[in-house]
């Protein structure tokens, strides 16, 4: 029995429920496809993956590719559409199975039905949900339409009724003969269509992806530095890669599971100390959670204009203020540093990323899609469920029942009163 994992947003070995399904056959092979459909303009007029995101991606297959060699494992790489290429795999190395994580927007859903008209019946297309903190067949909910519509009510009885399950330990090697000669190599940037750069040495995200960097840095954040133990109390910050734990990079890629960040921090509440601040992660874990399950419940209304309230406010979209927001040339100056973070880095800060998105739709009225649109290019952190959901959340279309507006000047005051961070952009 052949089987072949294919790999999007779980770019591990450790803890990746596909892969491990996959290794029970005699022999397994690995693919990734870098879709040029995540690298052409949206109708927002953004590429839909821009420099940034693409340079950390690149860098984590690179070390996915390793560690799975070191497991006798090849991983084939393709800059094509997987309904292209995995057919022709899946013939030559005659594979029985396919293994990949589940998936349920439209554009990822199209591609999957798209590869499954493209298979023969013989190959089976096993999906599983592996991303998430808690499994969804852990929830304490019957089905989706009890899914609360605000967070506090989610939380409190995922905290109260469900469990997190324990990572799965990385697959055993596999004999050497499982190893194929067959050589592919990652594309460039400029194969890619995006341009080559230097980092910014002004940047609070200076990490490189891949699931042993992601590693590397939970180790520091939580065992060297103790940072966690501070966490509340620094994660609004705005400087340097100190202030926060930066996981959701390495999240949104799969690079590290959230059950994987969750034992680490069992561990040290155990052997450290257990506090407020190291509450506030698994806190922060239960809102990543949160939004899957809203757009698991919701789909493509996620992407729609009134949201999943179905509101029909007034929106704009003449004039030039998507160019302003977009080069920091507004009136606020707390909004332009951190657009200006975001332009030259691919990152911007939690507490910056409420803000000017608030500004974007609560004081300039503008569309919201083009806010998440242009998020969703830049950041390296992207991950389609947490981008679209806050941004709905944020413009008063999604779960926050309070509608609430930020006082820009007020924030920077908060959170800024020296202004050095709007000195260090502007």
């Amino acid at each position: 029995m052949n089987s072949l994992v294919w790999f999007k947003n779980d770019l591990r070995i450790a803890d990746n429920l596909s892969l491990s399904k996959a290794c029970e056959h005699t022999n397994t092979i690995g693919v990734y496809c870098f879709d040029p459909r995540q690298f052409t303009h949206t109708t927002f007029g953004f590429k839909k993956t821009e420099r940034y995101r693409a340079k950390f991606l690149r860098e984590s297959i690179k070390v996915l590719a390793e560690a799975l060699r070191s497991k006798n494992i090849s991983l084939l790489v393709y800059f094509a559409k997987p309904e292209e290429v995995i057919p022709h795999l899946t013939a030559f190395h005659k594979i029985d199975s396919i293994y990949v994580h589940s998936e349920w927007t439209s554009e990822e859903l199209a591609v999957n039905n798209a590869l499954k008209n493209a298979l023969p019946s013989s190959v089976a297309l096993i999906e599983s949900h592996d991303n998430f903190l808690f499994h969804p067949q852990d929830l304490p909910f019957s089905t989706l339409e009890e899914l609360p519509k605000v967070f506090t009510a989610f939380r409190k009885k995922c905290e109260k009724y469900s469990k997190v399950r324990i990572p799965l330990a990385a697959p055993v090697p596999k004999p050497k003969s499982n190893l194929l000669d067959q050589k592919t190599k990652i594309p460039s940037l400029k194969e890619l269509g995006l341009d080559e750069f230097e980092q910014d040495p002004r940047t609070a995200f200076p990490f490189q992806g891949g699931e042993a960097m992601g590693l590397a840095r939970l180790n520091n954040y939580f065992w060297e530095t103790k940072g966690i133990a501070q966490y509340k109390k620094t994660r609004n910050g705005l400087i340097g890669a100190a202030y926060s734990s930066k996981f959701s990079a390495w999240l949104a890629n799969g690079c590290l599971s959230p059950r994987t960040i969750y034992a680490s921090l069992k561990e040290f509440e155990t052997e450290v100390i257990k506090n407020q601040d190291t509450y506030w992660l698994y806190f922060e874990l239960i809102w990543r959670d949160f939004f899957r399950y809203v757009s698991l419940k919701h789909g493509n209304s996620i992407f729609k204009l009134g949201g999943i309230l179905e509101r029909n406010y007034d929106w704009g979209r003449e004039g030039d203020h998507l160019e302003k927001w977009i080069n920091g040339n507004t009136p606020k100056r707390f909004v332009n540093a951190n657009m200006k973070e975001l332009k030259h880095t691919g990152f911007m800060s939690n507490r910056g990323r409420q803000n000017v998105a608030s500004f974007w739709a609560k004081e300039q009225k503008q569309d919201w899609r083009f806010g998440a649109a242009y998020f969703e290019s830049m950041l390296i952190d992207y991950d389609v469920h947490s981008n679209w959901c806050n941004w709905m959340y944020l413009s008063g279309v999604g779960n926050d029942h309070r509608d609430r507006k930020f006082n820009i000047e007020r924030q920077a005051e908060i959170y800024d009163p020296e202004g050095e961070y709007q000195k260090q952009w502007l």
